[in-house]
């Protein structure tokens, strides 16, 4: 029986309780004993060392009575067993200060690939469960591996089914899963077969990881709410909460939740779920380079200028700020400084001289404060966009696709690639040529390799995981009027990864693995190589081409003996606001 309503309490300070969690408590005095737990957010993608065992630091003093995890607690994305064992070890250790029981939920970095299972059940459990705890009934949910709630296995959700029913009584329900599915259909009133369950039986909270950034909102009476980073790479609202964690009360009055930071507390609704569907369309269309700077073979700009376009995208405030430049010494950009004052969903163009002193890393960025609602801006920041350019050659007799790169049309070729700070590659020697007519285009690339035998290709199965192993990659924009990606990776035994990337409502890039091609692919290895040739009809990429047309692109090797990526243009994004030029001769 349920009793009590949501209390979303706005908290001035960081309260320590001084009452003993330890003391025996009826079931039914959480009017004066509340229920008080903490909730660490993700760890890792790429985490910042050192930041979750501060966390950790300053929730042992607090003394929850135990504290939840929402996933993502080791690097993982590795089939090396003994690698992922090392992780989970690392991770233990740091969660070991905490003197009071703590509970997980498996992340995608957790459980990445089927075989991760096993050392996550040896060194943390069931990957989903339920307990109880003093009249609550917590439910963990696995969802580290799928990427939609209509993917879950169906005996996780038989499962789930019949723990709720035999829960009914319990005075809270509480859910726990990684992946925030809510944000993308019960935010958006999309169907959402959870979020029916959760109705149907009663749950009172859900809480998730995975974005790296906390928002909240109620829905039909449930509190969803998705902690951030408490160790993760994370940007979008550093400047509102920056790393933190979550502190639950539960009591007679329900469920209050806020996110504690260095010490502070701020209210449950500092970002709701609208917030940041807000900032992230500032984020992608508050600050664009109108054309990229065009670069030549030797990485020199063939440019002297670039126009900035600056868009307001709110319905009511107005931008008044100054646009900057952060210019490093390589450069010089004029003028440095501009005022801003925007009318809201109006726009401003803005037209720099620029002047390349020596290399082209790293480069100039420009940023402003864009107001999302009254009081709080959130901070954009844009390196300024260069675009190397690749050449496609016309050829009038296709190449054989046979895999060994020996058809007069690869000529010249693309081999400078770069590390994510712009450095050349310290790999061995590749090189990518491209080639189309009327009905295809044509990719071929030479991987050098010293020690043949390192190299390291054990997916066999089409969309297996090719990237995590010796491979190249490509991103193609065939439009670049609309943000539609095709992301194509080959490993040295010419299996491939495949998907289409788009912006979903949010602006977060989504990729759909269902899209696949059906290439004509053909592989060879030499004494010191490997080889890879590759014919993609026009149509699968929904495309046709044409002399002087031009798509986005970038492409990239990865080399597991070295564990390296290295990239054509850098750093490489899913965004085709960051890719360089495929022109067609």
């Amino acid at each position: 029986m349920k009793t009590g309503k949501h209390a979303c309490m706005i908290m001035l300070g960081c309260l320590i309780l001084t009452m003993s969690f330890g003391q025996a408590v009826e079931i039914g005095d959480l009017s004066e004993n509340p229920v008080r737990f903490a909730i660490l957010g993700d760890r890792t993608g790429g985490h910042v060392e050192g930041i979750y065992g501060k966390v950790v630091a300053e929730i042992e003093p607090l003394k929850p009575e135990f504290v939840m995890t929402v996933g993502d607690m080791i690097e993982g994305y590795e089939t090396d067993t003994s690698a992922i064992i090392a992780e989970w070890r690392e991770y233990l250790e740091i969660v070991k200060p905490l003197s009071m029981p703590i509970r997980y939920t498996p992340g995608n970095h957790d459980i990445t690939y089927d075989v991760d299972e096993e050392p996550y059940r040896r060194f943390i459990g069931e990957p989903y469960y339920s307990f109880d705890h003093r009249g609550l009934h917590l439910v963990v949910l696995d969802n580290s591996r799928w990427d939609f709630v209509e993917d879950l296995p169906a005996e996780q959700i038989d499962w789930l089914i019949a723990d709720l029913t035999a829960s009914r009584e319990a005075l809270q329900t509480v859910v726990f899963m990684h992946k925030p599915f809510w944000y993308a259909t019960v935010v958006l009133n999309k169907p959402d077969t959870l979020h029916e369950l959760f109705r149907n039986f009663g749950v009172d909270a859900v809480f998730t990881g995975h974005f790296h950034e906390y928002f909240s909102g109620e829905y039909d009476g449930i509190l969803y709410t998705s902690i951030g980073s408490s160790g993760a790479g994370s940007h979008l609202n550093d400047e509102v909460i920056g790393y933190h964690f979550g502190w639950v009360t539960v009591g007679g009055d329900g469920i209050t939740v806020v996110p504690i930071k260095m010490g502070s507390v701020l209210p449950w609704d500092v970002i709701t779920a609208e917030d940041s569907y807000f900032m992230s369309r500032i984020e992608r269309q508050a600050i664009t380079c109108i054309e990229p700077v065009p670069l030549d073979p030797d990485l020199k700009i063939l440019s002297s200028s670039v126009m900035v376009k600056v868009v307001n995208p709110s319905e009511s405030l107005m931008l008044t700020d100054t646009l900057r430049w952060d210019i490093p010494e390589n450069w010089r950009v004029m003028p440095p400084t501009v005022p801003l004052s925007v009318a809201p969903g109006g726009e401003s163009t803005l037209t720099f001289e620029l002047m390349q002193r020596s290399e082209l890393y790293p480069l100039p960025a420009v940023s402003a404060r864009f107001p999302y609602k009254a009081g709080q801006a959130h901070r954009v920041s844009r390196d300024l966009h260069v675009a190397r350019r690749a050449i496609c050659a016309c050829v009038d007799e296709r190449p054989r696709i046979d895999g060994k790169v020996t058809d007069p049309c690869w000529q010249g070729g693309e081999s400078l690639l770069l590390d994510d700070e712009g450095n050349p590659a310290k790999c061995d020697s590749t090189i990518f040529f491209f080639a189309y007519d009327d009905s295809a285009l044509y990719l071929a690339a030479e991987c050098y390799e010293s020690v043949m035998d390192s190299i390291f290709d054990a997916v066999d199965e089409h969309d297996g995981a090719v990237y995590s192993e010796d491979c190249i990659g490509y991103f193609f924009q065939p439009d670049l009027e609309r943000d539609i990606i095709y992301q194509v990776y080959l490993n040295p035994n010419g299996v491939i990864f495949d998907q289409s990337l788009a912006p979903k409502e949010d602006d977060y890039i989504i990729g759909d693995r269902e899209w696949n091609i059906a290439p004509e692919v053909a592989v060879h290895r030499g004494a010191n190589f490997w080889s890879v040739e590759v014919r993609i009809p026009l149509d699968q990429l929904k495309a046709t081409v044409a002399a002087e047309n031009e798509w986005g692109l970038n492409f990239r090797r990865k080399q597991k003996r070295l564990n390296s990526a290295y990239d054509w243009q850098s750093p490489i994004d899913y965004d085709p606001a960051t890719y360089g030029r495929l022109y067609f001769e």
